[in-house]
């Protein structure tokens, strides 16, 4: 079985982070999957990772975010929550965990071409109004 999850540390912050979307719009791309090696690590929404629920890291989608997830390879769809950010690999548009790589056929391969839809984008924190 091949991993292809993010095995290199987050960049430095340099204020180049993507700005945060709240758009709606479809994303296309790769996705991989979490390593086991963070299994139970903390994510950016302050929530241990947790290999058996559906859950992902994106770098512009809203934390608290509840996307629906294509593998445009097979056709193999999950939804999943955002809680983490991420991935910091160039050619990855969202890293999901073990139970939705499961779902969405891609285990095996380790990396998919897919489609990101957010199907409910949490309002903005009250300091963003």
């Amino acid at each position: 079985m091949l991993f292809a999850a993010l095995l290199v540390p987050p960049p430095a912050a340099t204020g180049e982070d993507p700005p945060i979307d709240r758009s709606g719009k479809k994303q296309h791309g790769t996705a991989s999957f979490y390593h086991p090696r963070f299994a139970h690590k903390k994510t950016a929404s302050g929530e241990p990772l947790d290999p058996e629920k559906k859950t992902a890291a994106s770098k512009t989608l809203p934390l608290g975010t509840r996307a629906e997830v294509t593998n445009t390879e097979n056709g193999k769809s999950t939804e999943v929550i955002v809680n983490d950010r991420g991935p910091y690999a160039k050619d990855r548009i969202i890293d999901v965990t073990p139970k939705a790589a499961e779902d969405l056929g891609m285990k095996e391969q380790g990396t998919a071409k897919v489609e990101v839809k957010p199907v409910e984008i949490p309002p903005p924190p009250a300091s963003q109004h």
